[in-house]
This record gives C-alpha cells, sequence and structure tokens, in this order.
C-alpha cells in the first residue's frame, strides 16, 4: 500500500456517516506508478477539543493502468443482505482516455477498516443521471427512459422490464420486497397496451412484482416528486399501509398516508435532493431536506413546519455523532482543505439544546451556551417520582379503608347469623379511633401488638457500599445485615445521578442482582470466613427463628444488593457523584396474608466516580488474595457477566476429570475468596469468564458459565471436543431465576385456582341436590289452608337454607377428596417455591 498525503483526502472528498463517525473517501493517482488508489479516512468528534479527530485510515488500488482514470459516482451506507450487515459502500467508475468503456466497481468497507470489491460491471456508456445504492447492496439508475439495476443475487446489470417517463425510486421497511420503483409509463406503451393513461405502476425489484403505486404516491405526483422517503409500511391482510413524505418540484413536502395527502409544508428552496430522518428522542423526529446549490432546511415531522435551514452546505448527516443515544446533524459547510484540517467548518445540532460549531477561518469566539433542557427534565423526573410517592399514599389509605368495608359487611353478616363478631384492634389497622377511650383498653392494646410484632428493628443495617466500573457499565453494591424474622422482599437498588453543574438529581435505569452471604459469627472469625462459600445454610437446617436485635445473633443475615447501569448517562462531566436507594418490601410476619406490601426505601449512601481512576480490579490483579475487596469484585463481576447453567450427562464415561480440563485452560485460576469458582482471564475484560462445576454423580454434574455469550459458545464447543459422543450437554432453563420465579407464580396461580374451583363445585353439588329436591315438590294450591301452610313452610325453608349458605355443611367424603387433592397442588408449589429460592443463591 503506498502512501498518500492528507491533504489530497480532504480536498473535495465524498463523505458519509456510519456509526456516529464521518468518512471521507477520494480518489488519487500515485505519482510513481501512476496507479489510481481509492483512499479513504474516519473521523470522530470529541467535545473536549470540539473537533473531528482521526480515528482511522487506509487506501486500496482500484486500477493498475496509466491510462485509465478513475472516479467516485457516489458513496452511502447499505445493508448488505449476505453478511446482515450494514456497510459504507462506494460506488467508483474506471475509464479509458478515449471513453470507450466505462467500468464500474462497488466497494465496502468492513469492520477491519479494510476495502473489499463487491460488485463489478461494465456499462457502454456513462452514467450521468442520478445513481442511488439501496439494500443489498443494489446500484440502481435510469437511462433511457429505462430503470435499470444490479445486485449481489442479481449478478449481472438487469433492465426493468416497464419504460417509464417518469420514475421515482425508494425503499420500504418491510422483511420482503423492500426496494421499488414508482412511475408513469410512456404514451407508446400505453396505447400498444390500451391501458388508461393515468395509471401507476409500482415494481419490486427484488421479486419483479408489480404493484399498483397509488397505494404510496398518487398519480399526479409521480412527476414532480424529485425525492421520497418511506416513514413506515407494512401488510394488512396483502393491503400495503404506508406512510411516505415526498419533496416536490413546486416547492412542497408532502406526506401522504396510504396515498392520500394528509399535510403540506411549503419548502425555502427550489431542487430538493434528498429526505432524511433525525431522531432527537423525547423531543420528536425531525425530516433534513437538501437541495441544489448547497441548501438544506428542517422539518419537524410532527406540526409538519420549517424548523430552521441553511445555505452554503457542502453535505449534511445524520447519526448520532456525540453518543448519547439520539440522532443529531452534521451539516459541513463549504470551501474545505484550505489549511489541510478534515472538517474546518461544520455544525453539529440536534435543534432541541445540543450544538458544536467550528469555524477556523473566522476568529476564535466561545460558542453560545445551549439551553440546557435537561434540567428541566430532571425537574419534571423528580416531580413524578414524588406524585408516585403520594399516590402510593393514596393506594395504601384506599386498601385500608376496603378491609375496613369487608370487615364490617362481615361483622353484619355474622349479626346477622347470630354469631360472634370478630374485630381486629384499630391499631393493628393503622387507624385512630374517633372517640374517647380509657388508658387501660390503649395499653392492652398496645401490649396485644407488642406480642405479635417481633422486638426487632424496621429497617436493615447498611454495611458497606462499594462501586466497580468494567467496560462501559458501572457496577453499585450494598451489602446489608437484616433479622431473618422479618422477611424481605423484592430488594432492589437505584441510581440518582447529581452532576457538578446542578443538584437535580436524575434516574439512572439500573438491572439489580440479590446474592445471599453467610453471617459472621463474631468480629474475629469475620476474615478467616471470608474466603467461604457464598451459599447461605440449607433452609431445612437452620434454626429456629427467635427475636433479637443484634447484628451477630444466629437469627441475622447478611445479602449483597448489587445494580448494574451503563457509564454513557453518567459521563456528562469529569467526576459525577450517585445516590443510592435501597427498595424493598418488609413483612412483619412470613405466612401473613399481605395483599399489597408497601414498599420502603432507604438511602444507602453515595458513590463518586472519577473516569480519571484506575477501573483495574484486585481479582483480576491476583486471584489468590482473600479480602473483602476481593469478595466484591466477585460479586461485582457475577452481576456484569451473563449466566448459563448446563446439565452434563454421560452414561457410559464418569465425568471426573473435567474440573481437571476446565483448570488446563489458558489463563485459569482459582479465586481464593470463594474456591468453587475459576476465573479465565486471557485478554482483557471482554473475554473474562467465571466457571464453577458441581459434580452431582460420577456420570451427572452441573456446570455453571459466567461470560459473554461468544466465550460460552467457545467454551462449548472446546467441552464437546473434549468429552465422548456419548455425553449429552442440555441447557438448564432460568438460570437467572426468571424461570424459577415463573414456575413459583404459576404454581400460586394453580393454587389459588383449585382452591376456588373445588369449593365451588363442592357448594354448587350441595345448592343442586337442594334445588332438585324442591323442583320435584309439587307446587301448593294457593286457595286452600294445606297451601298456605306448604307455602309457610316452602318460605322457611329458604330462610334455612340462606342461613346454611353462610356456613355451610358439606359431606366429609367430598371434603376429604378436596384435601387430598389440594395437598397435591400445594406440594407442587412448595417445590417451585423452594427452586425459586435456591436459584437466587449463587452457585
Amino acid at each position: 500500500m503506498e502512501k498518500f498525503h492528507e491533504g489530497d483526502l480532504y480536498r473535495n472528498p465524498h463523505r458519509l456517516s456510519f456509526c456516529g463517525k464521518v468518512i471521507l473517501f477520494n480518489c488519487k493517482r500515485a505519482n510513481d506508478s501512476g496507479r489510481s488508489q481509492l483512499v479513504f479516512c474516519s473521523l470522530s468528534f470529541e467535545r473536549g477539543s470540539n473537533m473531528f479527530l482521526k480515528a482511522a485510515d487506509g487506501a486500496a488500488v482500484i486500477s493498475g493502468k496509466r491510462s485509465t482514470h478513475a472516479d467516485i459516482v457516489t458513496c452511502t451506507c447499505a445493508l448488505n443482505v449476505q453478511k446482515r450487515v450494514t456497510t459504507p459502500c462506494v460506488l467508483v467508475i474506471k475509464k479509458s482516455e478515449r471513453g470507450e468503456s466505462f467500468k464500474y466497481s462497488l466497494l465496502t468497507l468492513g469492520s477491519s477498516n479494510r476495502l473489499e470489491p463487491c460488485i463489478e460491471f461494465k456499462l457502454p456508456y456513462q452514467l450521468k443521471e442520478s445513481v442511488c445504492i439501496l439494500q443489498g447492496p443494489t446500484v440502481l439508475w435510469s437511462h433511457a427512459g429505462h430503470v435499470c439495476y444490479t445486485s449481489l443475487q442479481a449478478g449481472e446489470v438487469k433492465q426493468i422490464p416497464i419504460q417509464w417517463s417518469h420514475s421515482v425510486v425508494g425503499a420500504l421497511p418491510l422483511h420482503k420486497e423492500q426496494v421499488f420503483v414508482l412511475g408513469q409509463q410512456n404514451i407508446s406503451d400505453q396505447c400498444s397496451n390500451n391501458q388508461p393513461t393515468s395509471q401507476t405502476l409500482g415494481y419490486f425489484v427484488e421479486s419483479g412484482q408489480v404493484f399498483d403505486g397509488t397505494m404510496i404516491l398518487p398519480h399526479p405526483y409521480i412527476c414532480i416528486t424529485r425525492c421520497i422517503r418511506v416513514l413506515s409500511a407494512e401488510k394488512v391482510d396483502g393491503v400495503l399501509k404506508s406512510d411516505v413524505v415526498a419533496a416536490t418540484s413546486n416547492q412542497q413536502l408532502v406526506y401522504f398516508e396510504n396515498g392520500i395527502v394528509k399535510d403540506v409544508c411549503q419548502l425555502p428552496f427550489e431542487g430538493p435532493e434528498s429526505i432524511q430522518v433525525v431522531n432527537t428522542g423525547r423531543n420528536g423526529c425531525l425530516l433534513v431536506i437538501s437541495f441544489q446549490q448547497g441548501h438544506v432546511c428542517a422539518v419537524w415531522r410532527e406540526a409538519f413546519q420549517i424548523a430552521s435551514n441553511w445555505s452554503g452546505v457542502s453535505s449534511v448527516h445524520v447519526d448520532d455523532f456525540l453518543g448519547c443515544g439520539t440522532d443529531q446533524m452534521l451539516l459541513i459547510f463549504q470551501d474545505q482543505g484550505v489549511t489541510g484540517q478534515p472538517l474546518e467548518k461544520f455544525l453539529l445540532t440536534d435543534l432541541c439544546g445540543l450544538s458544536y460549531a467550528e469555524d477556523n477561518g473566522a476568529p476564535k469566539t466561545p460558542p453560545a451556551q445551549p439551553e440546557n433542557y435537561l434540567l428541566t427534565l430532571q425537574a419534571l423526573e423528580s416531580r413524578l417520582q414524588s406524585g408516585l410517592t403520594v399516590l402510593q399514599e393514596l393506594q395504601r389509605e384506599v386498601r385500608v379503608k376496603e378491609r375496613v368495608l369487608h370487615q364490617s359487611v362481615q361483622a353484619l353478616t355474622d349479626v346477622v347469623s347470630q354469631r360472634k363478631p370478630i374485630l381486629t384492634q384499630p391499631e393493628q389497622e393503622g387507624l385512630i379511633a374517633l372517640w374517647d377511650c380509657d388508658d387501660e383498653s390503649k395499653d392492652e392494646a398496645l401490649d396485644d401488638k407488642m406480642q405479635d410484632m417481633p422486638s426487632v428493628s424496621s429497617k436493615p443495617q447498611v454495611d458497606k457500599l462499594w462501586h466497580r466500573v468494567a467496560e462501559d457499565r458501572m457496577v453499585v453494591g450494598v451489602i446489608l445485615t437484616t433479622d431473618s424474622a422479618v422477611p424481605l422482599a423484592s430488594v432492589s437498588l437505584s441510581i440518582l445521578t447529581e452532576t457538578d453543574q446542578s443538584s437535580m438529581p436524575a434516574v439512572i435505569q439500573t438491572q439489580s442482582q440479590v446474592f445471599w452471604l453467610p453471617a459472621p459469627c463474631s468480629s474475629s472469625s469475620s476474615s478467616s470466613s471470608s474466603s467461604a462459600s457464598t451459599f447461605s445454610e440449607p433452609a431445612a437446617k437452620r434454626s429456629k427463628q427467635h427475636n433479637a436485635s443484634r447484628p451477630s445473633d444466629l437469627n441475622t443475615c447478611r445479602l449483597a444488593v448489587t445494580a448494574v447501569t451503563r457509564l454513557t448517562p453518567l459521563l456528562n462531566s469529569g467526576c459525577v457523584k450517585c445516590r443510592v436507594l435501597l427498595h424493598y418490601v418488609q413483612k412483619q410476619d412470613a405466612v401473613a396474608r399481605v395483599s399489597n406490601p408497601t414498599p420502603v426505601v432507604l438511602h444507602c449512601g453515595q458513590v463518586a466516580l472519577d473516569i480519571h481512576s484506575d477501573f483495574q480490579t484486585r481479582l483480576l490483579q491476583n486471584p489468590e488474595l482473600r479480602t473483602d475487596e476481593v469478595k466484591e469484585d466477585l460479586l461485582s463481576l457475577m452481576a456484569v457477566l451473563d449466566r448459563w447453567v448446563f446439565h452434563i450427562d454421560s452414561p457410559d464415561h464418569s465425568l471426573g476429570d473435567i474440573d481437571g480440563w476446565i483448570q488446563k485452560r489458558v489463563g485459569c485460576k482459582r479465586i481464593e475468596v470463594s474456591p468453587q469458582y475459576l476465573l479465565i482471564n486471557t485478554s482483557g475484560p471482554s473475554a473474562l469468564m467465571l466457571l464453577h462445576w458441581h459434580q452431582i454423580t460420577p456420570f451427572q454434574g452441573e456446570l455453571s458459565v459466567h461470560s459473554s455469550q461468544l466465550q460460552m459458545l467457545q467454551l462449548l464447543d472446546s467441552l464437546l471436543a473434549y468429552l465422548p459422543a456419548s455425553c449429552s450437554i442440555q441447557p438448564v432453563r432460568g438460570t437467572r431465576g426468571q424461570g424459577a420465579a415463573q414456575m413459583f407464580s404459576l404454581a400460586l396461580e394453580k393454587e389459588l385456582v383449585s382452591i376456588r374451583e373445588c369449593v365451588s363445585l363442592l357448594l354448587t353439588e350441595e345448592e343442586e341436590e337442594k334445588r332438585k329436591s324442591l323442583g320435584q315438590e309439587e307446587t301448593p294450591d294457593l286457595g286452600t289452608v294445606m297451601g298456605l301452610q306448604r307455602l309457610r313452610e316452602v318460605w322457611q325453608g329458604d330462610v334455612d337454607s340462606s342461613r346454611m349458605r353462610l356456613s355451610p355443611l358439606v359431606d366429609v367424603g367430598r371434603y376429604r377428596r378436596l384435601t387430598q387433592s389440594l395437598s397435591k397442588v400445594q406440594l407442587d408449589c412448595d417445590l417451585a417455591a423452594l427452586l425459586d429460592t435456591a436459584r437466587s443463591l449463587p452457585d
């Protein structure tokens, strides 16, 4: 590869945007050999310097003859159907000095920054009219009233068998039949086929199918449409539904819905060439229209009104150049390449508060500070959280009122049924009596309440708060000590950021996990037991619960809660302070009936994230250490990595050597703080892997893998090559607890449905027998004394049946069958609960 001068690349280049970068292409001829080269350079935006800096460059020889001149026709990004990836595509023309032959080459830029030939074809004419590259990649152009194309699937140049007087090219966002051509037939073809002059035809390039083009554009707009953009499309019962915007030669941007005009916007310039869509996130979408002579305008899609316009623009690109998750548009102005810089004059903005500009030709002046709309959004999010808190309090009061009403109805029913009503104390329901009562009754109520509630602290104790950074994610962890007599449920962490620029907190999306830890016996044995397993004592072997308030008591339990979040929304400044909040539900009685428990929020502290600090953890440096910091590194690593569990069954050979096979792998070391885990660290954090082999029997075992999906597949491939052919490896479903939790919820649902159906069936059978006995009796005669007496007996029977309905009597045999069926369902539910508890424990 010959060297090239960057100044040659920066003068009048062809540009495109790809993955948040700007790629420049140009053709040059080497001075010594005379060969034509296609050179490129990718630029990425740096916020600190407010400039586009070079990220990669390269070149490829496209012609080795001195008599051949090469030039770029067009470049864009298109989907490669075979590789299923979007790649930059460049169409290059190679023509001889006499102009007798014209050869075209379509090259793609791969992920390794290498130009690779994709399509080559030869034409007897030079492409002068508009040429477009669509997905496939497919190259389309117009010549002499015909539309021609070539692609990887076609393998050659083909001509669409329809001659159009006017045509428009576009693409539908569908799985099939995406690239299409709309147009009107020539008058000669229409007369020969005796077809009406108002017919508009559409043609799918991939399948060659002809369809009614009026479903996309009405007939009068075909001849005046200069460019088109399909916003959405779908097929409903074989009928195409689409939302389309088209720029016309009448300086109009027209919005079509299913081929019908819905809105029109007057454009400020003539000669539209292309339409791009900018997704700004919460602020909606912008339609960016490029015109001839360097004009550009932006239109709000929702309001369909002009947002802004510019002149003297060389090219406009849409991408996420700032890496913030939304699109921005980059306007590169003309007169480039004077000082040899890649981009001397540009404007990077989304018209919603983000704006970066650079003009090397003008004197340096500090840019105007954009309006920081993020403060408004953060304030609204804080108000939303406060409103949710108030709503939860109101819902809790409504639930208390519903319980009081239910108990009142039950008490009224007991009085009617001549039963003694059973009422709970007002303090138990969180109510205050509206009448005066003596102190003795208050003391008795308080004594009863103290007997029912365990004398433990209502809040768990936060022992330690830590945070780690792994690649592009941050892990925040909290170690808690709580009493097992007051169990916790729905435990999670949330992170609120408070940057240096504003004290308004912002909510960050996180994903939480819970790991149970062994409770320390004493302060002296805490350090010595740090290398023990993270398993808690099995539930069947735990001691009987008793009231205790000391953290070192046998009734306490420890757990670690972690939260993983992305670093992108955090790194808005050099140092970010994050508040950590713990969310949990605390039950006073593990077997108590709590319909809607109230969530509790506990402030755990703050963590400060500094991007200039060293993110290398002690666990990766030395897995043989046995400190609390290494244990935190292990918990953070388990929270970040994905987890899979595989069941290995070997009927013919024992599995005793799998642990030794794992230890022989490159970079494998045992973690001393938790010896059941093996760490494989070959080439940085992206290749980290945690392995745990648990042998159930000599011929069966479970392998737990914490790693990326690619590393897991590579490990399975090596393991299958090592194991005998008779071995089978089956994945265990719900390895993160989702499957076990789903089984538990389904088992609970089945138990509730079984209770309802069995009781309903039991009572229904009793009522049916009574109804049949009453139906068999004859209707009494109302004109006789015996008939009136019979009516009194029937009325008395209805009264007795109403009383029996409040406390019905059932047959002993039927009740026994009911309890037997329910016991089987409850056993299944207990097993599902045990599996769910086991899945929440680390291996």
